[in-house]
């Protein structure tokens, strides 16, 4: 595969699916289908850099980084076609924004009336396109979607820099991060929390707080926020935090309109390790993965709130560092189905060394159980199957597990896949 700015170094080896053909070993009931090849043009898409998004329909969306009409990155749908296939539609081309190395274009989230929300971290009006924006894509009467930029982010020591997504509550507004800018001074900033509201018909922004270079407080989030039901947001940071591997966050409301944050969690201590990823919020309790706690090869976590704002961490599992291993390693985001299994996408490792689907099933006495349900195999393929799964997986009605791989494919552009149980 050629090599990328995003990439972790790799060795391609054999996929799972090819595993029992070529070495008699027997394969477990999981399946892959790949939904849609990335071929960068300029009718398709490039190195997708987020997971997918579900419609009420059951329509799949997504974002790539690359690829489209002028190269800045596309937004597309993948439909199903009624004859068991997946239908590709490419919604939106973004303009060419300036890259620095892989432009992570945002997951999409949908608001009450079918709009898309999402955001770029790079391109906007301000500083030669280099800070990032909201954008909206709204559904045309005729068929075809129209952008809106919501908002330029503005490197000028107040506003946030390079966004991390949206979510959308159940007012309409939105929330997300940036991993620079704000007003404290870390390099280039530390980052922010914002919110996006519509007031006399147009968007504004509205910073929520500001992480400071403090010795505790967290810094640089690279990622977005999840809400939970009485509208508090959570998210984490990359670094910072009480043994500067980064935190858990959590803003709350106050009665005064305001906004108060408190750390929950420091990573670095009982060796869980840092650089969290994305949460998902479960049953009152927050879940996340670390790509380098434990042996170095990352973990899943648990916070559960113990009473007076404080919250306690479980590990659920740790992943063995064994590079050239079998083992999945460097997990990337997860999800959690009806009945408390975590399904999540392991960046590397695996028998063919292309990353992995797994599985974390409770067990009694507080322990959990991991099995890996897909290996991906870029070269033993033919060069067909992904590598380096990205972005939190989606799970539909029926428990088959959808996301997407930044790499691999015919193309080595990646691929969109589902895996059936």
């Amino acid at each position: 595969m050629p090599a990328k700015n995003f990439s972790v170094a790799l060795t391609l080896g054999l996929a799972f699916l090819f595993t029992a053909f070529l070495s008699g070993t027997p394969a477990t009931a999981q399946t892959e289908t790949i939904l849609h090849t990335f071929t960068n043009a300029k009718n398709d898409g490039g190195y997708p850099r987020a997971g997918l998004t579900f419609d009420k329909a059951g329509n799949l969306y997504g974002t790539t980084s690359e690829g489209g009409s002028v190269d800045g990155g596309t937004v597309y749908e993948l439909r199903p076609n009624g004859s068991g296939g997946w239908s590709f539609n490419l919604l939106y081309s973004f303009p060419y924004k300036p890259k620095y190395g892989a432009d992570e274009i945002s997951a999409l989230n949908f608001d009450t009336a079918g709009n898309l929300y999402g955001t770029t971290p790079v391109g906007g009006s301000f500083n030669d396109g280099q800070d990032g924006m909201v954008f909206e894509l709204i559904p045309q009467t005729g068929g075809g979607w129209s952008e809106k930029v919501l908002h330029d982010f503005n490197y000028n020591g107040k506003d946030g820099v390079r966004p991390n997504g949206v979510i959308v509550d159940s007012a309409g507004n939105l929330y997300g991060t940036t991993t620079y800018g704000g007003a404290e001074s870390c390099y280039i900033g530390c980052g922010v929390v914002f919110q996006m509201a519509q007031k006399n018909g147009h968007w504004v922004e509205q910073i929520l707080y500001n992480f400071q270079s403090n010795g505790t407080d967290g810094t640089n989030p690279y990622f977005g926020l999840v809400l939970d039901n009485e509208g508090n947001l959570y998210g984490t940071t990359e670094y910072g935090g009480t043994y500067g591997q980064g935190s858990v966050f959590e803003l709350s409301p106050t009665a005064g309109g305001g906004w108060t944050e408190q750390v929950i969690h420091s990573f670095g201590a009982s060796g869980d390790g840092g650089y969290g990823q994305g949460l998902i919020f479960n049953g009152g309790n927050l879940y996340g993965a670390t790509s380098n706690g434990g042996s170095g090869a990352g973990n899943v976590f648990e916070l559960t709130p113990t009473g007076g704002g404080a919250w306690s961490e479980q590990i659920l599992y740790t992943f063995p560092y064994n590079f050239g291993g079998n083992t999945p390693e460097l997990p990337v985001g997860i999800v959690m189905d009806a009945a408390g299994n975590i399904y999540g996408l392991a960046a590397s490792g695996g028998t063919g060394q292309s990353g992995a689907v797994f599985e974390l099933t409770p067990q009694g006495g507080g322990t959990w159980a991991e099995t890996t349900l897909y290996n991906f195999d870029y070269y033993a393929s033919g060069q067909i199957d992904g590598a380096e799964p990205i972005g939190n997986p989606v799970l539909d009605t029926h428990g088959n597990i959808y996301g997407v791989t930044g790499y691999g494919g015919s193309d080595d552009a990646g691929i969109v896949f589902e895996i059936t149980p």
